[in-house]
């Protein structure tokens, strides 16, 4: 899934660099992005949760924490 998960982002935003943590539909997910610029941390994280969205929905991805910041 971790790599699922990076590849869907990297669709979206290809200047993403992402870490992934956890396993059993439980993930924490640090994704810095130059998209992020002048958006807010609730923005940032709605952009995420779109992209995986149909993880979410089929319940491989149960539980996700974001830590999301512009790219520097």
């Amino acid at each position: 899934m971790h790599d699922i998960i990076k590849n869907k982002i990297l669709e979206k935003l290809d200047d993403s660099e992402i870490k992934i943590e956890g396993s059993d539909s439980k993930y924490t997910v640090y994704v810095n992005s130059q998209e992020f610029e002048g958006k807010s941390i609730i923005d940032q994280h709605k952009i995420i949760y779109a992209i995986l969205d149909e993880y979410i929905q089929s319940g491989e991805i149960h539980a996700l924490t974001l830590k999301t910041a512009p790219k520097k």
